[in-house]
């Protein structure tokens, strides 16, 4: 039994610890959340540093110096007394420009792509190639390639029309589906049992159809790569980034219910059927339009909504901006270690972001779940 010691004006417990008191615990640090403008502009530099870079770098080295200048004298004539030759100044806005603006746009696209496919499921695996959507793509740019059914009806947005026709056919799976089943899990169900027809049908049609050099161009197409790169085709991707990206940054609330649950969004009002269908073409949308003029570029519309996550939260009107910009450094840079694997040799861009994008989120999941269970 503790016995109570009188010392003087104080009672001192015979049981108490002996030793220095300990120290009292500082207060818990606050999260500091930094705007969103802080966090983009870094990234935006880091964006036209990486563009730059793409432009500079090939078999003919630009200095990055004469890069902005050919650039500022194409803008405004007369800014720069021209010291490079026309072939420099040709292949810096004729071939290297777009290619590294296409890259940009279409990481940009399926990374936003992905995070609204992620709220839209809720599912943190769910992408645009998950849901079917770019296998569809692939059938119809396959079937426009080999039928030629309605080349040029379009002109320079033939292709992406094909592609984006074609997403629509296992979206509209998805969506029929999703909406008798009210459940996010059949979502990525059926997305994933259509993506395996489509792959099929893409294999049948190649094969049964099309002629030696058909399967060659599908082949290349379908490996992912920017080797045709134009400021004509770049006009499909940026215009479907311009304005569905913008109609998803504006719905950046109602995907933050959407997050809820469909019981607790429709609670506050929300009609969950019609804005999931919204949404859902929004993203067959951005994936045709990325698909249509580079192939199948895997793990960017996957990966980058996470790591836009880990820096910003999980709130959309932070999380997609900044994985729009992440997404187009992140396919910019790819695209540049494409070109530079070896000479006269250039990598499939899908073949790169497959190579890094599996072990980082390998590693991006080892972390997150392995805090978890400590």
């Amino acid at each position: 039994m503790a016995t109570v010691v009188h010392d003087g004006s104080r009672r001192v417990r015979d049981d108490a610890p002996h030793g220095p008191p300990a120290r009292p615990r500082p207060p818990a640090r606050r999260h500091v959340r930094r705007p969103l403008g802080v966090i983009l502009m870094p990234l935006l530099a880091l964006l036209a540093l990486s563009v730059a870079a793409g432009v500079s770098l090939g078999s003919v080295s630009i200095p990055l110096g004469d890069v902005w200048a050919i650039v500022a004298h194409r803008l405004a004539p007369g800014s720069f007394t021209p010291w490079w030759s026309d072939a420099r100044e040709a292949i810096v806005i004729e071939s290297r420009l777009p290619r590294a603006l296409m890259a940009a746009a279409v990481g940009a696209s399926l990374a936003v792509a992905g995070g609204v496919a992620q709220a839209v499921t809720r599912n943190p695996l769910a992408d645009p190639y998950l849901l079917g959507v770019s296998s569809g793509a692939g059938f119809g740019v396959v079937l426009l390639t080999v039928l030629g059914v309605g080349a040029g009806v379009w002109g320079v947005f033939t292709l992406p029309m094909a592609a984006f026709l074609g997403a629509l056919l296992p979206l509209a799976g998805v969506i029929l589906v999703a909406r008798r089943a009210h459940d996010t899990t059949a979502i990525v169900l059926v997305g994933a049992a259509l993506t395996m027809v489509f792959s099929a049908l893409n294999t049948f049609t190649l094969l049964v159809l099309g002629d030696d050099h058909q399967l060659g161009t599908v082949m290349r197409w379908l490996a992912g790569g920017f080797g045709d790169a134009g400021w004509t085709m770049l006009l499909a991707p940026v215009t479907i980034l311009a304005v569905a990206g913008t109609v998803v940054m504006v719905s950046g609330r109602h995907l933050d219910l959407l997050l809820t649950g469909d019981d607790g969004a429709t609670a506050m009002g929300m009609n969950v059927p019609r804005f999931r269908i919204l949404m859902l073409l929004l993203v067959s949308a951005l994936t045709a339009g990325a698909v249509a003029v580079s192939g199948t570029i895997g793990f960017i519309g996957l990966l980058i909504p996470h790591l836009a996550g880990y820096i910003t939260g999980r709130t959309s009107a932070r999380l997609l901006p900044t994985a729009a910009v992440l997404g187009a450094v992140a396919l910019v840079l790819a695209d540049i270690a494409a070109r530079s694997v070896s000479e006269g040799a250039e990598l499939p861009v899908g073949v790169v972001t497959g190579i890094v994008g599996g072990p980082v989120f390998l590693i991006m999941l080892w972390r997150r779940y392995g805090k978890a269970a400590r």
